[in-house]
Parts: C-alpha cells; structure tokens; sequence
C-alpha cells in the first residue's frame, strides 16, 4: 500500500468504501473515542469539517476501544452519541485496533509514514494524521493537539 486511496474501511453503518473516493482531499484521519477526556475534541473536528467544505477537506473518523476501554458500545450507539452529543456530520467508521498484530492495515500505513512520540505506535485516543490531496502523510498530531492548532496546516494543504 503506497497512499491513503490503497485501503478499503467499513464504515459505521457497515457498508465497504474505498478511501479512494477521497483522492484529491486533503484528510484528517483521527482514531476516536466516546468515553475519553478528549472527547470534546469531536465539536473541534466537526468545525474543521463545516470550515473547508468547499475546498476538499474531510475528517474521517475511526473509533477504537484499545485505550481504556473507552469505546465500548456498538458502532450504532457511537453513530447516535456522536450525533446528538456533538452533531458529528463527517464520515465515520467500524471500530478498530489501531495498534498490535489486529491493527487495521490503515493504521499499520500510517504508523509507518509518521512515528510519534512511542515510535510508530499510537499512544492514546484523538491521535490525527493530516493526509494530502495526493494521499502522502503529511503530519501526525498527538491527541493533545487540538483540532483548532491544525487549522493553519490544514489550510497550507488546501493551498
């Protein structure tokens, strides 16, 4: 796998989608949470999301219960909380692991092209990569990175 248009994800109502109907966005891959401290950053993504509709940009979000157990309920309950709770509207997806030999090949990708603090693997919730309209990993943000301290990297992709 050579870009983010290489992978096929579930999303969360079940149905298969290729990343490659996002080619020529620029996106924000972030692995969520509903239970975390950080979970308010969904209002901050959803922002981000309704900023650029016009300009190719899209949040994705990939819920993960690997880090306290913080995502525990069904993919219809995450829909609903993320929904009514912070009127999520970008696309999201299946649960997945994110780290160990279960790690979707999406994160096993992006982990490859940018390390972190741990090295490659993800070290909380709200861990986001900024991807480019080509697909490449431009940047990865630890989850106290604000979806609002990316604004301005999102709009140098943007151009």
């Amino acid at each position: 796998m050579t870009c983010l248009y290489d992978f096929e994800v579930r999303t969360i109502d079940g149905s298969s989608e290729s990343l490659e109907d996002y080619r020529g966005d620029v996106v924000l891959v972030v692995n969520v949470a509903s239970r975390c401290g950080y979970t308010p950053q969904y209002a901050g993504l959803q922002q981000l999301y309704e900023k650029y509709p016009d300009r190719g940009f899209v949040v994705l979000g990939f819920p993960c219960n690997q880090f306290g157990d913080q995502e525990p309920g069904s993919e219809a309950e995450i829909s609903e909380f993320c929904s009514l709770t912070y009127g999520v509207t970008f696309p999201m997806f299946a649960k997945v692991d994110v780290n160990g030999p279960d790690a979707h090949p999406l994160y096993r990708w992006l982990q490859s092209e940018k390390s972190g603090l741990l090295g490659k693997r993800i070290k909380w919730n709200f861990t986001k990569f900024l991807v480019s309209r080509e697909g490449a990993v431009v940047q990865r943000y630890g989850s106290t990175t604000t979806p609002d301290q990316i604004a301005g990297d999102i709009e140098q992709q943007l151009g």
